[in-house]
């Protein structure tokens, strides 16, 4: 089981509402799905019921203090580092042409017609 599936299923079971616990831990809704499903299967049993207000089942209650002592137990998750700014400059390929000529045509070609 994966500490990040672990923590996502505890947001869900906090909130309880997809949303808000997608929301909060700053993911995409789809991948919190996602990342329930994976846990569900591993398991083998659901965990969340999906209807309109969403609850915890009872192996998703029996389960979330054990997934809470993994997730306590677990180093804290490394921080995202930041690319240095700065560097060296890209070169031009070529392509392109100055801004004072945009829009004109190339010497020397004619214009294609419609």
């Amino acid at each position: 089981m994966k500490i990040a599936d672990l923590r996502r299923f505890i947001a869900v079971a906090e909130e309880l509402h997809f949303p808000r616990a997608a929301e909060a831990l700053g993911i995409p809704l789809a991948s919190l799905y996602t990342s329930i499903e994976k846990l569900e299967t591993e398991i083998g049993h659901p965990l969340l019921t999906r209807q309109a207000p969403t609850r915890l089942t009872e192996v998703g209650a029996a389960f979330l203090p054990e997934a809470e002592a993994r997730v306590a137990a677990a180093p804290p998750p490394a921080e995202k580092s930041t690319a240095k700014t700065g560097g060296k400059a890209k070169a031009s390929k070529g392509k392109g042409r100055a801004p004072i000529v945009k829009g004109q045509p190339k010497p020397y070609k004619k214009r294609q017609g419609r």
